[in-house]
């Protein structure tokens, strides 16, 4: 081919400005995936099948992961390569649940703006939290997600589906990626997925948090290109 598309599925309460530099680095034919209007990880998955060309490579991040793992339950033929990061296999547990039934009652009473600049403080490792224009970055994306999409969001990833089954299975050239740092998803999930996937990739970024393609850009882009390469 002489070009390959790349779908990237953004994480809860973000937009394709998660993959900023990725987009600007690459140079290649990007499709943000649309995960504000479904409640479902499966109608997500169904809605990105959609759009989508043909065949692509694909990356999701945390829940984008859980996305790009339904993708690949649902049409595993239509994907070159595939890009975890930051993201886990398994089902919420009730404890996860709670937390997020605790954040949405806080959306409501304190604005999504709000949320964003809470959640600031775990999306990235301590030091990068630190940065202003990581946190503003942060509250921004909340902002243009909205409050009703991030209810939506949290609804589908509480429902979703324990994916473990599938990744034995996984035959596209996969790269999986987590920071040492991540408060949000444990980086040991990353190991798991990398372990039962047949001939993954794994990258754990020293000193990085949850949002790698913010913090830790130029992994997450070389991973991304190692994909690329493959494909091409």
């Amino acid at each position: 081919m002489k070009s390959t598309s790349i779908v990237l599925v953004p994480g809860l309460l973000c937009t394709g400005e998660l993959y900023r530099h990725q987009i600007e680095a690459l140079g290649a034919d990007c499709l943000i995936a649309d995960t504000l209007q479904d409640a479902t990880i499966t109608a997500m998955a169904e809605r990105l099948l959609a759009e989508a060309p043909r065949r692509f490579v694909l990356c999701g991040l945390s829940m984008g992961g859980y996305v790009a793992l339904e993708v690949m339950r649902l049409a595993p033929d239509r994907v070159f390569g595939l890009a975890l990061m930051a993201t886990s296999a398994r089902p919420d547990t009730p404890e996860q649940t709670e937390a997020r039934r605790r954040l949405i009652a806080f959306a409501a009473r304190a604005g999504i703006a709000a949320v964003g600049d809470v959640l600031a403080d775990r999306l990235f490792a301590p030091e990068a939290a630190r940065d202003p224009v990581l946190r503003a970055l942060t509250v921004t994306m909340a902002e243009a997600v909205g409050i009703q999409a991030f209810i939506r969001q949290q609804e589908a990833i509480i429902a979703r589906r324990d994916q473990t089954d599938l990744l034995s299975g996984v035959a596209a050239p996969t790269e999986v990626l987590a920071g040492i740092l991540d408060q949000i998803i444990d980086p040991a999930r990353s190991r798991e997925m990398a372990a039962a996937i047949p001939g993954a990739h794994l990258t754990m970024i020293e000193g990085g948090g949850h949002l790698v393609t913010l913090e830790a850009p130029d992994p997450a882009t070389a991973a991304l290109r190692r994909l690329v390469a493959a494909a091409s």
